[in-house]
């Protein structure tokens, strides 16, 4: 991590413990006019849901991730209506939701925790979230998280007996399937490790593919716009349609090492000599990457790391 990255998150932080004092107060307004159950389990949901996140934030690992990326949004939406809720003296409380959830949101916290979990001599790069996903399933995937926990509660604690007992036993597995398919795009990295070049990707990949330093016969930055640059007829692609942060690994000789997926539960052996992926901190992994004698194409064209690393 660059130490641009450890501000980003040692500010995640401070504004994460000053919510209480910053957020709350809004919250409370908004409330006022509740029944006190249901302004009890609205306030044990929101400091569960605050306190999980704290932990996560101060020791960054992947399944803390997972649990950020659902509550910074949703802490941003609550907020959001408390303050309509409340009128213009809840608009700093929005500010301050929607500027934590950008920081919780940032590839310095997801490269954080990505490295929280990391053994050993190994370094490890979030891959880029495929863009359509931020069109639909993933805020209907957080919204169902958030409804699945919260809805049944809520409605139990209004003596609405019948539908709180459906929301709960609908509610929660499907918040367990939500948060399953948000974990999966946790564990999508580029790793560096002693032996040489590691794709992790559950998305796309079976299992993790470990490519020996000495088969790898280049890494190498690929253009945004895939016009200038197609990708060759023994090359795999498996960036989901991302394209900031491109990289292609050329391999000394074909592979058929690749188990790619074929939807959820059908997968195929692929032969290649090229992978293509889009990975976060493009910059640095290559220089990382030079640095542990792995053949890097084009490293005098591309800017060294420095403190902002841009990809």
């Amino acid at each position: 991590m660059t130490r641009t990255d450890n501000l980003v998150v040692w500010m995640l932080r401070a504004a994460w413990v000053t919510l209480p004092v910053t957020v709350g107060g809004t919250f409370a307004d908004a409330t006022t006019d509740w029944s006190d159950p249901t302004s009890v389990v609205f306030a044990i949901l929101a400091w569960t849901a605050w306190g999980g996140a704290l932990v996560a934030i101060l020791a960054p690992r992947p399944a803390g991730l997972t649990a950020v990326r659902i509550v910074a949004p949703l802490l941003f939406v609550t907020t959001a209506a408390a303050g309509a809720e409340v009128g213009a003296g809840g608009a700093p409380a929005v500010v301050v939701a929607g500027a934590t959830a950008v920081l919780a949101l940032s590839s310095a916290f997801a490269t954080a925790a990505a490295n929280g979990a990391s053994y050993g001599d190994e370094v490890r790069f979030p891959l880029r979230v495929p863009p359509a996903l931020f069109l639909g399933p993933l805020p209907v995937a957080i919204a169902a998280v958030g409804a699945g926990i919260a809805a049944g509660p809520l409605l139990l604690s209004v003596r609405q007996w019948i539908w709180g007992t459906a929301a709960v036993v609908v509610g929660l597995p499907l918040a367990a399937v939500g948060v399953r398919a948000l974990h999966g795009l946790s564990r999508r990295w580029a790793v560096l490790v002693p032996a040489g070049f590691v794709l992790a990707d559950p998305a796309t990949l079976d299992d993790p593919v470990l490519f020996r330093r000495e088969r790898i016969s280049a890494l190498r930055p690929v253009a945004s716009r895939p016009e200038p640059d197609p990708p060759r007829a023994d090359e795999i692609d498996l960036r989901l349609g991302a394209q900031r942060g491109s990289c292609v690994l050329m391999l000394g000789e074909e592979t058929d090492a690749l188990h790619v997926r074929r939807g959820r539960r059908r997968s195929e052996q692929v032969k290649q000599r090229a992978v293509r992926f889009a990975v976060t901190r493009r910059f640095t992994l290559l220089a990382r990457a030079a640095a542990r004698r792995i053949p890097v194409v084009d490293q005098a064209a591309t800017p060294p790391p420095t403190n902002r690393s841009p990809e």
